[in-house]
C-alpha cells in the first residue's frame, strides 16, 4: 500500500515542494506588477484575468452558502485596498526593497491584533518579532542610502502589510466553514473589476491602445497570482498550516534576488540579505 512522503517535521513532501512552486510565482507576479511601466494598466490587466477566470469557476461551482457572504465581501474589499497601496508602492519604489517590506509588516500586523486581543506571546514568537523588525529596519535604511527619498515608497509598503493581515485574518477564518474553492472565486469575481474600471475611468478611450503593449505581462501576472494562490489552499489542505505559512515567506527572498538580478535594482547583496532577516523572523513567529 502506497504512503504518502512525509518531512521529519510532519509536512507531506509533496505539500512543501507546492509551497515552494507557490513562493516562486508569488514573487514572479510581483515582478510582472512592478515590471510594467504603465503599472495602472498592468494591475487592471491582472483584474481582468481574475474576473473572467473566477467567473468561470463561479460558474461551474455555484454560490457560496449565504452565511459566507460577509466574508466574501469584507475579503475583496481588503484585496482591493491591498492592490492599490501595492499599486502605489510600486510606482514609488524599487520592488527589491518594497515588496520584502509589504510581506514583512504583515505578520507584525496579525501579532499586534493578536496582542489587541489579549493573547499572550510565546518567547519564540517574540523572538520572531525582534528578527522581522531588525531586517525591515535595514530594508529601510538601505545603508543609509537615499533613505529620506524612499519614505513615500516604504509608508505604502507598510500599508499594503497591514491590509495583507487584514484579509489573511478574515480568510482564515472564513474558509474553516466555507469550501475554499467557493470562497476564493467569489472573492476574486468581486475585486476583480474594480481596477480595470478605475484605469477606464482615468484614461477612457485610450486606455485600448495603452493595453497593447503589456497585454501579456499584465494577464500572464494575474494568471500566475490565481495559479499561487490556488497552490497555496491545496498545500494548506495537509493541515500543516503553520509550516505552510512560514514556507511561503521565502517568496520575500526570491523577490529580493528578483529585484536584484533582474530588475537591475541596486544594493542587491544588502537587500537579499535583509529580506532573509526578514523571512527567517517570520518563520519563527508563525511556527
Amino acid at each position: 500500500m502506497a504512503s504518502a512522503v512525509v518531512l521529519s517535521a510532519g509536512v507531506p513532501a509533496g505539500a512543501v515542494a507546492i509551497t515552494l512552486v507557490a513562493a516562486v510565482l508569488h514573487a514572479v507576479w510581483n515582478a510582472l506588477a512592478h515590471g510594467v511601466r504603465d503599472r495602472l494598466v498592468g494591475f487592471a490587466l491582472i483584474g481582468v484575468a481574475y474576473t473572467v477566470v473566477a467567473g468561470i469557476g463561479a460558474l461551474v461551482l455555484g454560490l457560496p452558502p449565504a452565511a459566507a457572504w460577509p466574508a466574501i465581501l469584507v475579503s475583496a474589499g481588503l484585496h482591493v485596498v491591498y492592490t492599490l497601496l501595492l499599486w502605489t508602492s510600486y510606482e514609488l519604489g524599487d520592488f527589491s526593497r518594497v515588496y520584502p517590506v509589504a510581506r514583512g509588516s504583515a505578520p507584525l500586523t496579525v501579532v499586534a491584533i493578536e496582542v489587541a486581543l489579549g493573547r499572550p506571546l510565546p518567547a519564540l514568537q517574540l523572538l520572531g518579532i525582534a528578527v522581522i523588525s531588525l531586517g525591515l529596519i535595514s530594508l529601510a535604511l538601505d545603508g543609509g542610502r537615499h533613505t529620506r527619498a524612499a519614505l513615500p515608497a516604504l509608508g505604502a509598503a507598510l500599508a499594503t502589510g497591514v491590509a495583507i493581515a487584514g484579509y489573511t485574518v478574515v480568510d482564515a477564518g472564513a474558509v474553516a466553514t466555507t469550501p475554499v474553492a467557493v470562497y476564493a472565486v467569489w472573492m476574486f469575481l468581486l475585486q476583480g473589476p474594480v481596477l480595470p474600471l478605475i484605469a477606464l475611468a482615468r484614461r477612457g478611450r485610450a486606455l485600448v491602445g495603452q493595453v497593447r503593449p503589456v497585454a501579456l505581462a499584465g494577464l500572464g501576472g494575474g494568471v500566475v497570482s490565481l495559479v499561487a494562490y490556488g497552490l497555496v489552499l491545496v498545500a494548506q489542505t495537509s493541515g500543516a498550516t503553520a509550516a505552510i505559512a512560514a514556507l511561503r515567506e521565502s517568496s520575500i527572498v526570491i523577490g529580493a534576488l528578483i529585484g536584484s538580478l533582474f530588475l537591475g535594482e541596486p544594493f542587491g547583496r544588502n537587500r537579499v540579505i535583509a529580506a532573509a532577516v526578514v523571512a527567517v523572523g517570520i518563520v519563527l513567529v508563525d511556527l
